[in-house]
């Protein structure tokens, strides 16, 4: 499992005083770098091997401005060229937003999904839940 914190800032506030719907799956995405460094070591854009086919959020508490955000990312799934990522937003011990994202490793040149390597299941097995 991968942790990142996030301290809210003012701007990721709505009218209501909570964190804004908008703002919970870009910090899942900046949660999943760890992961992407399977794939793209140095994460230069020019090399990289994924793309996002699927993302869906449940917002199943609240976040508020003030305190600090722990984001949880664990692997879910492991398929021939695609695996599941399962993300959750805890503030305070208390779950706010889950989250899961489907990626597929993908040649952009070819326009098509290559199979995951060995090398890459393994180092996804790693943090699987």
């Amino acid at each position: 499992m991968f942790t990142q914190t996030i301290t809210p800032a003012f701007y990721d506030t709505d009218g209501l005083g909570h964190i804004n719907n908008t703002r919970v799956p870009q910090w899942f995405e900046g949660a999943r770098n760890e992961l992407f460094r399977i794939f793209t070591p140095d994460l230069d854009m020019k090399k990289w091997q994924l793309i996002l086919a699927r993302i869906e959020v449940d917002f199943v508490g609240e976040l508020f401005y003030g305190k600090d955000v722990e984001i949880r990312t664990t692997v879910s799934r492991i398929g021939s060229s695609s695996f599941s990522v399962h993300q959750e937003a805890w503030q305070q011990g208390v779950l706010g937003a889950k989250g899961e994202a489907v990626m597929v490793r993908y040649d952009f040149a070819a326009a098509k999904a290559l199979p995951l390597s060995d090398e890459q299941k393994t180092a996804l097995e790693l943090h699987q839940a």
